[in-house]
C-alpha cells in the first residue's frame, strides 16, 4: 500500500479591507524657491530664447543666490 500525504488545509483568514490614505487635501504651499524658479526660468527664456533649458536653469539657480525671496538673504 502506499502511503498518501494527508492534505493540510490553511484556515481561512479575513484580510482587513486596505484602508485608502488622504493625500491630506488641498494644495501644497509652492516654496519661496519655487516661485522664484518658475517666474525665473519664464523670465530667462523671454530674454534669452537661444539657450537651452539646462543652461536658463544654471543661471537661475545662480540669481537665487542673491535674490531678495530668498529667506537667507531676507535682512
Amino acid at each position: 500500500m502506499v502511503a498518501t500525504k494527508a492534505k493540510t488545509t490553511k484556515p481561512e483568514t479575513t484580510a482587513a479591507p486596505k484602508k485608502k490614505k488622504s493625500s491630506g487635501g488641498g494644495i501644497k504651499k509652492i516654496s519661496p524657491y519655487n516661485k522664484f524658479i518658475r517666474n525665473e526660468l519664464q523670465r530667462l527664456k523671454d530674454s534669452q530664447p537661444e539657450t537651452t533649458h539646462s543652461e536658463r536653469f544654471k543661471l537661475a539657480a545662480a540669481n537665487w543666490k542673491t535674490a531678495r525671496e530668498n529667506p537667507k538673504n531676507a535682512k
